[in-house]
């Protein structure tokens, strides 16, 4: 049965509250991830950029000793050369990882602020969400 207005905008209010937080935690575990796989990238594209005398021209040690323009570009070159393949397997990374912790299964629709009597959970399975308490492997998270 329908809710009343107040206990609607109440529970749309809860919904969607749960619903930034669990899109917050999925950026928050992106960023993470992404950063620490692109680090290697990001390292030689800065040594890069930063020792090539038309960009930044730094003038510490290493620039002046080890690093000239042409072995700066080199640098520059590789970092985004490398970049492509390790975006994939960040990509990998996060995705598996989600899956496993089934994060996906977090959202909830917004038809639970409308009626009365829903679940708090679309499957059976349990999760992280605390939905059920049984643990259903067979269960995707785009279902």
């Amino acid at each position: 049965e329908p809710r009343g207005a107040c206990c609607c905008l109440a529970w749309t209010l809860v919904i969607g509250t749960m619903n930034s937080l669990v899109f917050l935690v999925n950026l928050l575990l992106m960023f993470v991830i992404f950063t620490i796989v692109l680090l290697p990238t990001i390292v030689v594209v800065y040594f890069g950029f930063q020792c090539h005398s038309q960009v930044l021209h730094s003038s510490a040690r290493y620039c002046k000793s080890i690093l000239d323009d042409n072995s700066s570009s080199a640098l520059i070159i590789l970092g985004f050369v490398i970049m492509s393949p390790l975006i994939v397997v960040a990509m990998a990374i996060y995705c598996s990882l989600a899956r496993r912790l089934r994060l996906f299964m977090c959202f909830q629709p917004y038809s639970l602020a409308v009626y009365k009597g829903g679940k708090w959970c679309r499957y059976e399975g349990g999760g992280p969400c605390g939905c059920a308490r049984g643990c259903n492997t067979q269960v995707k998270a785009w279902v």
